[in-house]
């Protein structure tokens, strides 16, 4: 079952994703990552719970990483599961995102990072 739950956690918004995250509900999601960034200073995306991402969902993660980079926002991948860490590292895109392990791992700005977590 998808969904997305929202709470604070040490000063950081976080984004809980369940399920799989494709054209059906990608636009949620954008505009839930959006709508995080527009009223936090970090921002983390919690992946652990999903089971599928496509390009679609892709997509809404990279505008939120785009948009946290333009504004000097915190923004983390948190606890990605197997099968998006799988998408991200076929994309290369795990070069570009900043990946941790926990909610207090959030980077207070944003950069890519310079080594593969």
């Amino acid at each position: 079952m998808n969904g997305i739950e929202q709470e604070t956690i040490d000063g950081c918004a976080v984004i809980r994703l369940q399920g799989e995250v494709d054209l059906s509900w990608s636009q949620q999601v954008r505009d839930a990552v959006l709508a995080a960034l527009g009223k936090n200073a970090r921002v983390g995306v919690e992946l652990s719970d999903v089971s599928y991402i496509d390009s679609s969902g892709i997509a809404a993660l990279v505008e939120g990483f785009q948009h946290a980079r333009s504004k000097g926002t915190g923004f983390a991948l948190v606890a990605v599961s197997d099968a998006v860490r799988a998408v991200l590292e076929l994309a290369r895109l795990d070069r570009v995102f900043p990946i941790v392990a926990t909610v207090q791992d959030v980077p207070a700005t944003t950069s890519v990072p310079a080594t593969k977590p």
